[in-house]
């Protein structure tokens, strides 16, 4: 028992966190989807920080990712690592340099997540953006969504349809575990200006109750699958709805949600029966 034990958690704690990555499968046919096939491959929850995620592991990532011979590549944002047991920082401009090396014909998009707001202390202090790691990316050349609707598809054989990335839901911190939203899920919404199949970006799937029949998919990250996942089921996770949006494929009505495992870890570094994952969703496939 006790040589289980210690197995059990050198895997969880050093294995399956630092040293796997998998490519997880999603091929959904969403109700209100009228295109043609569509690839998109999803990195979420990055947390950059050695020992666990550094810029090389990033690299094969960004290389793994690119053999995958997705249309369009989204980043559903949280970059930094959130936990304490960090030994050394990742520059959040090398991070942005590397991720600027990902390619696909519809190119990559990125939104952000609540550590991307929750480290920039100056953006807490004013309440707002502009965001440290937006600019970053921006600079590099991945652009970022932030309650922002683009049409793309045009002349591909899925053909157009718009992609929105919402702000993050839980930016800017107003108290105890209090938090401000700077998501505007109408405002974005008023941007899609024709019937083209619409699909959402949004770091926490805590959204997806209030999200309207006119997205047939939402993809959201943020939950990590909990890190610790046993049978199908997620001891702690961070939202309010529990196992409800923890992780994979969610259908409600016409609806779709899609909530990836991620890449790295918040709070302390373990993840057990959540291997890191690039999510690959096809659609209509």
């Amino acid at each position: 028992m006790f040589l289980a034990g210690l197995f059990t958690s050198a895997y969880g704690f050093f294995i399956e966190p630092a040293l796997r990555l998998r490519v997880k499968r999603r091929r959904i046919n969403p109700a209100n989807w009228s295109g043609g096939p569509l690839k998109i491959a999803v990195l979420a929850d990055i947390h950059m920080g050695e020992p666990y995620v550094t810029l090389d592991r990033l690299r094969q990532i960004v290389t793994r990712t690119n053999a995958l011979g997705a249309d369009l590549i989204v980043i559903l944002g949280d970059l930094e690592a959130g936990h304490r047991f960090v030994t050394a920082r990742v520059s959040m401009e090398e991070t942005a340099k590397v991720l600027a090396d990902l390619s696909a014909p519809m190119g990559v998009q990125a939104i952000l997540g609540n550590h991307d707001w929750w480290h920039d202390r100056a953006a807490q202090a004013r309440g707002g953006g502009p965001n440290r790691i937006a600019e970053h990316l921006r600079a590099a050349g991945v652009p970022v969504l932030q309650n922002r609707a683009i049409r793309l598809g045009e002349g591909a054989a899925s053909g157009p349809f718009w992609l929105a990335g919402l702000d993050d839901q839980l930016a800017i911190g107003v108290g105890h575990m209090e938090f401000r939203g700077l998501d505007d899920l109408p405002g974005t919404m008023a941007q899609i200006t024709d019937d083209a199949p619409a699909i959402l970006l949004a770091h926490e799937p805590d959204i997806f109750p209030d999200v309207p029949d006119r997205f047939c998919l939402t993809l959201s990250g943020h939950t990590h699958g909990g890190q610790v996942r046993l049978f199908g089921y997620s001891p702690v996770v961070p939202s309010k709805f529990g196992n409800r949006y923890a992780y994979g494929h969610v259908r409600e009505g016409a609806r779709d949600l899609i909530v990836s495992g991620g890449i790295g870890c918040s709070i302390i570094p373990v993840r057990f029966g959540v291997v890191p994952e690039i999510t690959l969703v096809e659609i209509g496939a």
